[in-house]
């Protein structure tokens, strides 16, 4: 029955021809039947035609099958209520069939926004002339002054993706709306009495509540759209393993645009249900945070992305841990990241669109982006320093170390990124820049005399981390002749060492390091 209308139309009919029959002997015959025993049939029958009516329309994959058995029931229950029959649970009922046809709508634009998203090229929309400009504007609410004075051909900021989301969001609340127009329940009296009822009226028959229960009904069941199928679409697209920084920047300025467009759902709502402006609304849109969470999800993956191929290079990284002298020349690997690190920030900087959009990729996802980029290098670059397989270090390795991480400095200096203040971005390698000079200059009367104190040249350097290092040094002093710059006895060299090594010691016991 749940497959066709026809079935369910032939189930009605029987029931209503067999109640009309026994209608009819009751008030045309004497003693065959009486009103307690067709009130108690009828008790019995409704309970059984809910119960069949609930289990098929749960199969019900349909919307217009759903709504279509809907405008059944109602004249179903209108032709039995005509003959004396009560039918109040068959419009119980119907609350039920509403959040079906509500979830079968959900399930169909789940497979409408799947389909836009798929297919969108992800690239900003060309305009050839003022006719396609003015069609794309027609289909979602754009204005830019600085847009308009471009000559033609130009871009809009957004994807394909934008208007047509927002167009089949509008559809999807027409849709809604279908629920409770094309309805004729002709007595004002049952509707007065009961919210379900109401919200069945056609809406210029609606009593003075103007359809605020439609208006309402309407706006829950597209935050539902919003924040649970939109917001999965979305999240799908977002974590997908091909999806490239450019896609990921481009989704960023779509939903930027999609958020600001939610003022005019809200207005496009309250003008299909005839709700008065002025009127305050129990429910509220929530599309503003299913843009902002898309939105922020597309951020942090371009930060894993970014870091995920930092890592793919790192992986290149050869050291030879025990070089006698440093090569020319920063490592080929880590050239090759910084070359990779400068263009994928130039697409940041090289954005289409409006000066808003502009200013928040360029801004705040471009600086952050980079940022966490130059962190998640400097802590990589760290922990292969002090990687424990790594058990001997030459100085020699440690300045051809040195020469990389002046290579990530001068890209941080380089400003990659515009918005950093001063040497905000360099402050990245702060604590590698301060380890390397401690032990390039060997300063270690004044790292000791100093720890601890706010002004200390060497503030960032753990104790534990010094001394690790050391460690890996000391047994490679008496083969590499490391330290001959700073003695010239090697006996005094490796007591040297001894000594640093002690007091380290020292400072991390009295510190709980």
């Amino acid at each position: 029955m749940h497959e066709t209308l026809d079935g369910y139309r032939k189930y009605f009919n029987q029931i209503v021809g067999f109640f009309v029959v026994e209608d009819h002997i009751l008030h045309t015959t004497q003693g065959l039947v009486n009103r307690a025993y067709i009130d108690e049939l009828w008790e019995m029958a409704l309970s059984k035609t809910i119960a069949a009516l609930r289990t098929h329309s749960s199969y019900c994959s349909d919307p217009n099958l759903v709504l279509d058995l809907k405008n059944l029931i109602v004249l179903f229950a209108d032709t039995l209520q005509g003959y004396g029959f009560p039918v109040n649970q068959l419009f119980d009922m119907l609350l039920e069939i509403r959040d079906q046809y509500s979830e079968t709508l959900l399930k169909k634009w789940s497979g409408v926004f799947r389909n836009i998203l798929d297919s969108d090229n992800y690239s900003p929309i060309p305009v050839a002339n003022e006719e396609i400009y003015k069609k794309i504007v027609g289909q979602f609410p754009f204005q830019d002054a600085e847009l308009e004075k471009q000559p033609f051909p130009k871009k809009f900021p957004f994807s394909e993706f934008v208007p047509k989301v927002y167009s089949q969001i509008k559809e999807f609340i027409y849709a809604c709306l279908k629920f409770s127009e094309d309805l004729h329940l002709r007595s004002q009296q049952r509707a007065g009495g009961s919210f379900l009822l109401r919200l069945l009226l056609p809406l210029q028959d609606l009593p003075s509540s103007r359809s605020t229960e439609v208006d309402d009904m309407i706006r829950k069941s597209t935050n539902l759209l919003l924040t649970r199928t939109l917001s999965n679409c979305l999240q799908t697209v977002i974590k997908r393993r091909n999806i490239g920084l450019t896609e990921l920047v481009q989704i960023i300025i779509n939903t930027t645009h999609l958020e600001k467009s939610c003022r005019f759902l809200e207005e496009f709502i309250t003008n299909i249900t005839d709700v008065l402006p002025e009127t305050v609304h129990t429910t509220k849109l929530y599309g503003t945070t299913t843009f902002k969470d898309a939105r922020h999800a597309a951020e942090e993956e371009i930060y894993t992305n970014l870091n995920q191929k930092i890592d793919q290079f790192l992986q290149l990284a050869d050291y030879d841990w025990m070089a006698a002298e440093p090569g020319s020349r920063a490592s080929d690997y880590l050239v090759d990241l910084i070359a990779f690190l400068r263009s994928t920030f130039a697409v940041f900087t090289h954005l289409p669109g409006d000066v808003d959009a502009h200013s928040t990729m360029s801004g705040k996802v471009a600086q952050t982006a980079c940022m966490s980029a130059c962190k998640h290098l400097s802590t990589s670059l760290m922990q292969l320093l002090l990687e424990v397989e790594v058990r001997q270090l030459t100085l020699g390795a440690l300045q051809q170390f040195n020469l990389d991480v002046e290579e990530c400095e001068q890209f941080a200096r380089s400003g990659p990124v515009p918005g950093f203040q001063g040497d905000t971005l360099q402050l990245a390698f702060i604590d590698l820049r301060q380890l390397l000079d401690l032990f390039l200059h060997w300063d270690w009367s004044t790292y000791l005399a100093d720890y601890g104190q706010p002004t200390c040249k060497y503030l960032r350097v753990n104790p534990t981390t010094a001394l690790t290092l050391l460690e890996k040094m000391k047994d490679t002093s008496r083969k590499n002749n490391v330290f001959a710059q700073f003695r010239k006895n090697e006996r005094d060299k490796q007591k040297l060492i001894d000594t640093v090594a002690k007091q380290l010691r020292s400072l991390i016991n009295s510190h709980h390091l």
